[in-house]
């Protein structure tokens, strides 16, 4: 009977799944959206270090509201440092020295600007888990000595000498036009959400290098610090907060001069930023989906009027009113279902068009796709309820008599 309902009433039909439609497909493009972005986002905090913490002078999050001259008061981290934590934390993993700058880099009559200069220590390599697509990374010599040596990145070997592998081997001037000896090329990382280093468009160098062309309190330097495997994070900022106070000689009541700044607080933080974009996006998309519903509603209040006989006629020949609830129910939860599915399936095209233009792949969990059935069934019941009891509770006489 509702298949025959809205075949006979297309346009009436088509205005109704249109409004469920938008209704839908705001929601669910809306929610695939920040689940894709959160899904990328922590992903790429993995990619991270589960088990890394970073060792600065300032603290990322600042969850306390520190003041900012109080940062700025704190010693920066020193490089003799990753050797004394070494020595005195015995869960960690690898441990290195890290200071950047960004500036140019030139080859010839071609230069390219905004790149990120990396004074790596020795274990760099080891915590960030890059490849190397050509020649080869810097080994212990090159540390030692502070050798001119450069890795750079696939955009800047690409952009400099059109094929990755004609850079090996070639000098090129960096800030101040010191000469470097171009010896590997990282592997192509594309884009990413939180692309945190920068990898194509970076160069990376000895630490003692990079020092001969910046200062280090200009050089923004962080200790980075990976624990063993199965220590947890609290159980390595408390070593660690142990010996950088023996380190920096504080006394039991001076407070803390470093900030101890892990993955997981980040983690944590940006989850709560998604929570509350989700909530804003609920709250938006909803709108579209209340105007579908009233659509709904007022289309059923129609159909009722339309079939008072029918339903008066029903009612005589001893139709309950829970079989006339029903009827009606069950037609607004249908049409709400076929608007629901034609909004899914806008989202799928719109999420393969998108994702091709985002640095994320936009996609469509399971559960969501049932919570928009739910959605669906909830939005018809709740449209179709007041027109349904309304049907119910007509009296047979009177119905029959209304279409004479």
């Amino acid at each position: 009977m509702a298949i025959t309902e809205f075949r006979s009433n297309k346009l009436r039909t088509f205005l109704s799944l249109l409004g469920i439609t938008f209704g839908i497909f705001c929601i669910i493009s809306v929610l695939a959206t920040i689940n894709g972005m959160k899904t990328a986002v922590q992903n790429d905090i993995k990619a991270l270090g589960s088990n890394t913490v970073f060792i600065d002078k300032w603290e990322y999050m600042n969850s306390n509201d520190y003041p900012w001259w109080r940062f700025v008061k704190r010693p920066s981290p020193k490089y003799e440092e990753v050797a004394q934590l070494k020595d005195r934390v015995s869960i960690i993993q690898n441990a290195t020295f890290l200071t950047q700058d960004n500036s140019v880099v030139e080859f010839e009559n071609d230069i390219l600007s905004g790149i990120n200069y990396y004074g790596a220590g020795e274990d760099f390599a080891k915590i960030e888990h890059f490849g190397i697509g050509e020649g080869r990374y810097l080994q212990q010599t090159d540390f030692d000595r502070g050798t001119n040596s450069l890795v750079v990145g696939y955009n800047i070997a690409e952009k400099l000498f059109s094929k990755p592998e004609l850079a090996i081997g070639k000098t090129v001037r960096l800030k101040s036009g010191k000469p470097a000896v171009i010896i590997g090329v990282i592997e192509k990382q594309g884009q990413s959400m939180m692309d945190m280093w920068g990898y194509d468009d970076c160069v990376i160098m000895p630490y003692k290098f990079l020092r001969q062309l910046t200062r280090d309190e200009d050089a923004n330097p962080k200790i980075i610090v990976e624990g063993k495997e199965n220590i947890s994070i609290p159980a390595l900022k408390e070593e660690l907060t142990g010996a950088m106070r023996s380190i920096h000689k504080l006394s039991p009541g001076q407070e803390d001069d470093y900030a101890l700044n892990d993955i997981e607080s980040f983690s944590r933080e940006m989850d709560k930023i998604f929570s509350n974009i989700n909530k804003g996006g609920w709250a938006i998309a909803a709108l579209s989906l209340i105007v579908g519903m009233f659509g709904v509603a007022n289309i059923m209040f129609v159909t009722v009027r339309e079939r008072t006989g029918q339903i008066g006629l029903k009612k005589a020949l001893g139709a309950k009113r829970r079989t006339i609830v029903s009827e009606f129910l069950l037609e607004s939860s249908f049409l709400c279902i076929i608007g629901g599915m034609i909004g899914l399936i806008g989202v799928f095209i719109l999420a393969v068009i998108v994702s091709s233009f985002l640095s994320f792949k936009v996609f469509i969990p399971v559960e969501i796709i049932g919570m928009a059935v739910g959605i669906c069934l909830f939005v018809g019941i709740v449209a179709g309820i007041i027109p349904a009891v309304t049907a119910a509770k007509m009296d047979p006489v009177v119905a029959i008599r209304s279409t004479t």
